[in-house]
């Protein structure tokens, strides 16, 4: 799972907490309640991620959380999926034309298997995680 930090700062004028990723460039975002904040922190993790997706940049590596003002912030399974094979990619040093070619699909479909709006079916990641060399691996946890 791709789990970055969250300063989480409580808004004393207005109430709530005021969010953001140390890790990651630029975003800031907040909520009324803790709940709400670490919703909003989830959206901006995702906007933050598919902005670096897009520029074609690598992904920082996360921090550790230091204090009582950080909480991880987990993507959803799918993006996170999306985001572990985008870095697969990069590590891999192959462009987007030759994992089409391994994959036998047109490139500009490539993009799609990064895109956090698209709804990639599983089959699609294992077969691109497999072009990469890497194998996709599921765990179940108890909520916490």
């Amino acid at each position: 799972m791709v789990v970055y930090p969250a300063l989480f700062e409580p808004d004393e004028e207005a109430g709530g907490f005021v969010v953001a990723f140390p890790d990651l460039p630029h975003g800031v975002t907040q909520g009324e309640t803790l709940k709400e904040a670490v919703e909003m922190a989830t959206d901006l993790l995702a906007c933050l991620i598919t902005d670096v997706v897009e520029k074609g940049e690598d992904l920082p590596v996360p921090s550790r959380p230091r204090g009582r003002k950080y909480r991880e912030i987990r993507l959803p399974a799918l993006q996170s999926a999306k985001a572990e094979l985008y870095m697969a990619f990069k590590e891999s040093g192959i462009r987007k034309a030759e994992l089409a070619r391994r994959l036998g699909i047109p490139k500009t479909t490539v993009d799609r298997l990064f895109d956090f709006g698209n709804r990639t079916r599983l089959d699609q990641l294992e077969a691109a995680f497999a072009a990469l060399g890497k194998r996709l691996v599921f765990e179940i946890q108890d909520a916490a």
